[in-house]
């Protein structure tokens, strides 16, 4: 061999194309490793970022309706002012406090109607007067008009005797008597339409008399009937609610006040409510996509807010078929269904008027497996979760359920007591390193 020809390959020299392969193989490593560094760096700069998360847990997976109400009670007694123009309250119970059966629980001002009863009691006996004295009056007519019709009649009769002499006296004396005879009659009968007159007269005026009597013991019965509802008491034992006023002038904004003492109500005002705190219910307002949720029957979970120790349970048994418009001014309204929910457990703490959120379950599962909303992102256009792993996020497809307002189930991708991110924690590292 020449020793100008050198071997294709030395010992223990790699060839050409597997150098290169073998290049490649370092090149490619070591950027792989500068790639992987730099991403744990990335991701460890990343967890700096305080990105909330949430555990992974089991719990019972809840679709529910969800609304406020206020707390009534099944019967109340409703103490309303009587039909008494003008009424001024001067002694009121308590409000809050217990009242016994036939306790005052509101008394009005009775000066104007006891004085108004001795108007109407004067107008009557002035009335009775008249009457006695009309009748007097109309006694003295008869007797004198009896008298007159006595009178005329014997004049008829003396004219008549008198004509019955024509023939024994002369033609004309016979003719004077016959007209004595007709002026005769045309007086009696003057009389009698002068008595029937009388009469006509006297029944219109005694009429007229009773008429007034009659209203001014319509007047003074009113006026006792008034007296009689001057004192409001209470028609069972309870507990005195008092009511607001509405025609009371409050702050711009607050609800009115409850009616006090120096109040004047009027007719029919509902001053004070005395409850029956043995049956009670919740009165709601439901939002109209809730409304076709519901039928009744349903069992609803009550949280009374004064109450936050105790959990009740009411059952749905009455929904408007008719919305409610409420106008709120400025051209906005708001529509809802009434409804009510009786209680099926009860705490003496409760109280009508106060204040309650209600839950309608429609779908419940028990020991789901649950994540917050928030903590769902997308992977290639399906549901994914960034999972904690110390300092570092990974991003895990799983596979969700139902849903409600604030929680997914998971069926697959996660386990319980794995924390979750809330946020994208490489779009909260993106915003840390612009600020």
């Amino acid at each position: 061999m020449s020793k100008d020809l050198k071997p294709k390959q030395r010992l223990g020299q790699v060839g050409g194309p597997r150098k290169k392969l073998i290049t490649w193989a370092i090149v490619l490593a070591v950027l792989g490793g500068g790639a992987y560094a730099g991403y744990s760096r990335y991701q460890a700069s990343a967890t700096k970022v305080e990105v909330p998360v949430a555990k992974v847990r089991k719990a019972e997976f809840v679709i529910a309706v969800k609304t406020r109400g206020e707390i009534k009670s099944v019967n109340s007694y409703i103490l309303a002012a009587p039909q008494v123009p003008e009424v001024r309250i001067v002694k009121l119970a308590e409000s809050g406090k217990m009242i016994k059966k036939g306790e005052v629980a509101v008394e009005f001002d009775a000066a104007s109607q006891e004085q108004a009863l001795i108007e109407r009691q004067t107008s009557l006996r002035t009335v009775d007067s008249e009457v006695v004295q009309t009748k007097a009056q109309h006694k003295i007519v008869d007797e004198s008009d009896n008298m007159n019709l006595m009178t005329s009649e014997y004049n008829l009769e003396r004219a008549k005797l008198e004509a019955s002499k024509a023939a024994v006296v002369s033609d004309i004396e016979g003719a004077k008597n016959r007209i004595d005879v007709g002026i005769s009659e045309g007086e009696l009968g003057q009389v009698k339409t002068t008595i029937n007159s009388h009469g006509i007269s006297q029944e219109a005026d005694l009429k007229r008399l009773e008429h007034r009597k009659d209203k001014a013991v319509r007047d003074m019965e009113r006026t006792r009937s008034y007296l009689s509802k001057m004192v409001l008491r209470a028609p069972s034992d309870g507990i005195v609610n008092l009511l607001p006023n509405f025609r009371s002038q409050g702050s711009f904004g607050s609800s009115p006040p409850a009616f006090k003492e120096g109040d004047r109500a009027w007719t029919g005002a509902a001053i004070a409510e005395i409850p029956d705190l043995s049956a009670m219910r919740i009165e709601l307002k439901l939002d109209e996509v809730d409304r076709g949720k519901l039928k009744l029957g349903q069992q609803i979970r009550i949280n009374v807010d004064a109450v936050p120790d105790k959990d009740f349970v009411a059952e749905l048994d009455w929904i408007s078929p008719i919305a409610q418009v409420v106008y709120r001014g400025m051209g906005l309204s708001e529509k809802s269904f009434p409804a009510r929910a009786t209680l099926k457990n009860l705490d003496p703490r409760l109280r009508p008027g106060m204040s309650a959120s209600a839950e309608v379950v429609i779908e419940s599962a028990a020991d789901a497996l649950l994540i917050p909303i928030r903590a769902s992102f997308t992977l290639n256009g399906k549901p994914a979760v960034y999972v904690q792993r110390g300092q570092n996020f990974t991003l895990r497809p799983i596979e969700v359920g139902r849903r409600n307002e604030t929680d997914m189930v998971v069926v697959s991708g996660v386990k319980e007591g794995e924390a979750v991110a809330l946020e994208n924690p490489i779009e909260a590292a993106k915003r840390a390193r612009k600020l």
